[in-house]
């Protein structure tokens, strides 16, 4: 008797016991896009959220929370519960440029996040409106000498890797560009369609519509070599600036302290989101290639991205917002 009352105590427990890693997701997990809609962040972050979606049989929402260079919605993540319920589409941006770029940060980007899957990234583009003069990057130059104070740029804000590229080839042709910094990629890019500004530093992703429709034009890209969608448009690197060989990636991060075995199931299911053949072809077309790595190894990645930028960041004197 004793035996059976121990048995169905024991299944009593199993049966309220809180939900565990082997039982997540029990409910709809919300991905932080710390960026506007429409920007590379958000995009990425939607394609792999109709993914989990549909692989973990629980919804993957994805909410804008803009501001300060990515850091506004990374601070909501790394307060919340790490129980795998809240995430956010970490980067480069917010994880690496941003806050090395603020000296009054709330979180520290390695320790108070857990950092589960690299997604990858595009290129960054230097786009311009159409009414602009300048039909080449040496022209473009040429024209910011010849008129200074009068040549802006716009990119999605201070601390973005658009922007982080632009400051650096500034730097290396010795001249200067006014910074436009914006809340996100979508309204930017609107600008410079709209011939309200006259430059842009952004991501592929964020251009490349407009670029294939003629609706601004594509001066240089950061990709090593050019690339197939976009023959015409000649690497920073062919133009005598090697330096600015870079892609602006984002990745997947949630909480510090998140159960393993939920990083791992994550790890696994990014990987092989990224891996299909509709996601692989929608990413080709910006030129941006998933990268799997482990949790481990995307670590090391952050880390070794953080020693590249972090004195770049500084050296450019650019103020977090």
């Amino acid at each position: 008797m004793r035996y059976k009352f121990a048995v169905a105590a024991a299944l009593l427990a199993l049966a309220v016991a809180p939900t565990g890693a082997q039982e997540w997701p029990a409910k709809p997990v919300k991905i932080i896009a710390p960026f506007a809609p429409g920007g590379t962040a958000d995009t990425l972050g939607r394609l792999v959220a109709i993914k989990l979606t549909e692989s973990l049989g629980q919804q993957f929402v994805v909410e804008n929370r803009p501001g300060a260079g990515g850091l506004l919605g990374s601070e909501m993540v790394a307060r919340a519960a790490p129980d795998g319920y809240t995430l956010v589409v970490s980067g480069v941006a917010s994880h690496v440029v941003a806050p090395a770029l603020n000296p009054n940060l709330s979180f520290d980007p390695l320790k108070d996040f857990t950092h589960i899957a690299l997604f990858g990234g595009p290129p960054d583009v230097l786009v311009v409106s159409n009414p602009t003069p300048a039909r080449t990057l040496a022209e473009f130059i040429a024209y910011g000498k010849a008129n200074p104070g009068k040549l802006s740029y716009a990119t999605p804000g201070i601390g973005t890797h658009g922007h982080l590229v632009a400051e650096l080839l500034q730097q290396r042709a010795n001249f200067k560009m006014e910074h436009v910094p914006y809340r996100g990629a979508g309204q930017a890019v609107g600008d410079i369609v709209g011939n309200q500004i006259a430059a842009g530093s952004f991501t592929l992703t964020s251009a490349s519509e407009h670029i294939r429709a003629g609706s601004m034009r594509a001066l240089a890209v950061s990709s090593p070599k050019r690339l197939p969608e976009y023959p015409d448009v000649p690497t920073y690197t062919e133009l005598g600036f090697p330096e600015l060989v870079t892609v602006t990636w984002f990745s997947l991060s949630g909480p510090a302290g998140m159960p393993e075995a939920i990083v791992k199931k994550l790890n696994a299911e990014v990987i092989k989101a990224l891996a299909q053949p509709d996601i692989r072809q929608r990413l080709a077309r910006d030129a941006i290639d998933p990268e799997p790595l482990d949790p481990a190894a995307f670590v090391k990645f952050i880390e070794a991205e953080t020693k590249i930028w972090v004195p770049i960041a500084k050296a450019s004197g650019a103020k977090a917002n």
